[in-house]
């Protein structure tokens, strides 16, 4: 099963990111030393984060998964860094 999935961490911003084996404990490849920058050393002691499953299929293939992906990226705007932590697609902000 492929999916993509929305990780969200204790401060309330948000990962989305996509598995290609369905694994139940893969957590992304968000860029750790941008999260730990946003907690302290006490905070990292204890800590709780949820995985929700966004989208998911057993026949798409991955150019499609990746693209369904980068949408809902785009649709939550996890990649804007005041709610996310996704660094790609690029943020841009609006005018």
């Amino acid at each position: 099963m492929k999916v993509i999935y929305k990780i969200t961490y204790p401060n309330g911003k948000i990962y989305v990111g996509k598995d290609l084996t369905g694994t139940l404990n893969y957590f992304g490849s968000a860029n750790s030393k941008l999260i730990e920058q946003d907690f302290t050393a006490e905070e990292r002691r204890d800590f709780t984060i949820r995985k929700q499953i966004l989208w998911e299929s057993e026949t798409a293939t991955d150019k499609e998964v990746n693209l369904k992906e980068v949408e809902l990226i785009t649709e939550l705007k996890s990649n804007d860094p005041a709610i996310g932590y996704n660094r790609w697609p690029r943020f841009k902000m609006m005018a």
